[in-house]
This record gives structure tokens, C-alpha cells and sequence, in this order.
């Protein structure tokens, strides 16, 4: 068996990303699709190449356009890019902590509360900062 292609893998791991933010299973995604859930697992470990025609679907059906399933919007070759993680928010939205975080954090509204989070992350990590 083929391992499979750095682009299909990096797809995959956007779809599943996309589909944890809105807190949806594989089963719902499937569902909205047609699929079977384990369809779904194939395209988010890279295992099945997603069609375009699938991609689309489910752009919409994850309230995304369809360019955030690839690096810098489809501008660039993706295979060129790290695969999982390629940068720091997909590694941060990977985690149920970071997830649970963003949430928490979209929640505060006042500025200087949301600084105050901020500054107190970066001591605990042991990144000095002078507010």
C-alpha cells in the first residue's frame, strides 16, 4: 500500500480540524455527505483522496470557503508544506485544551482582561514579557 500524499494528508487534517471547531462527528459530517463515518476517517488520515466535487460539499457544509482546506488558500504547492501543524494555530486547534481555550477566550470582552490572559499564558510557558 501507498503511504499517502503529503497534499491528502494536509486536506484531511483540515477537514478535521474544521469539523472539531464546530464540535461535529465523523458520523454528522457523514450523514450531511451521504457517507459512512469511516469515509470520513479515510479523508481525514489522507487514505482517500477527497474529489473536488466532495470538497466542496463539505466546505459548505463546515461554513468554510473551500480555499482553508489548503496552504496559504491554494497559492502555493502544498506538498512543499509540513503536513500536520503547518502552522501554530492548527496545532494549537488540534487539542482539546486549545479548543477549549479559543472558546473561553472569544468569550472575554474587554481588552485588557483578554491582555491579562495573554500575559499570564506567556509566564506560565516561562516567556517573560513586561506588560
Amino acid at each position: 500500500m501507498k503511504p499517502p500524499l503529503p497534499t491528502d494528508l494536509y486536506v484531511g487534517s483540515k477537514i478535521r480540524l474544521q469539523r472539531t471547531l464546530l464540535k461535529m462527528s465523523q458520523t454528522a459530517l457523514g450523514e450531511r455527505l451521504g457517507i459512512t463515518f469511516q469515509q470520513i476517517q479515510k479523508y481525514e488520515s489522507g487514505k482517500n483522496r477527497v474529489s473536488p466535487s466532495k470538497l466542496h460539499q463539505i466546505s459548505e457544509i463546515l461554513q468554510v470557503p473551500i480555499s482553508v482546506f489548503f496552504p496559504n488558500g491554494g497559492r502555493t504547492d502544498p506538498a512543499s508544506q509540513s503536513v500536520e501543524g503547518s502552522d501554530e494555530l492548527s496545532l494549537f486547534l488540534k487539542s482539546a485544551e486549545g479548543r477549549e481555550l479559543n472558546r473561553a477566550f472569544q468569550r472575554i470582552l474587554e481588552p485588557k482582561l483578554r491582555r491579562a490572559v495573554v500575559v499570564l499564558a506567556k509566564s506560565i510557558a516561562g516567556e517573560n514579557e513586561i506588560p
